[in-house]
């Protein structure tokens, strides 16, 4: 299967999670806080979002730094991804 985000929207697979801290210290899962920074799988088309002409300014492959609590959560063929407004995109990563 295949997301295909519609709209002003983009995928993300959020990059590997911290297991450990700076000084070597084991985090519980609850513990870990949900990276902030993604990867892009996959882009809308853009076009009139909400009577606003949206210009889709980020392309597949880029990192990218995102809202924290943005997004909705979906998990597809054992993968976790997430759905993103492109306005709850920060910034690239280059």
């Amino acid at each position: 299967m295949k997301l295909v985000p519609l709209g002003d929207r983009v995928v993300l697979k959020q990059s590997a999670k911290e297991e450990t801290t700076k000084s070597g210290i084991i985090l519980a899962a609850k513990a870990q806080e949900r990276p902030e920074n993604a990867e892009v799988i996959a882009v809308g088309p853009g076009g009139m979002v909400d009577g606003k002409e949206v210009t889709m300014q980020v392309k597949v492959g880029d990192q990218v730094i995102y809202s924290k609590y943005a997004g909705n959560e979906v998990k597809l063929d054992d993968e976790e991804y997430i759905i993103v407004k492109q306005s709850d995109i920060l910034a690239i990563v280059e």
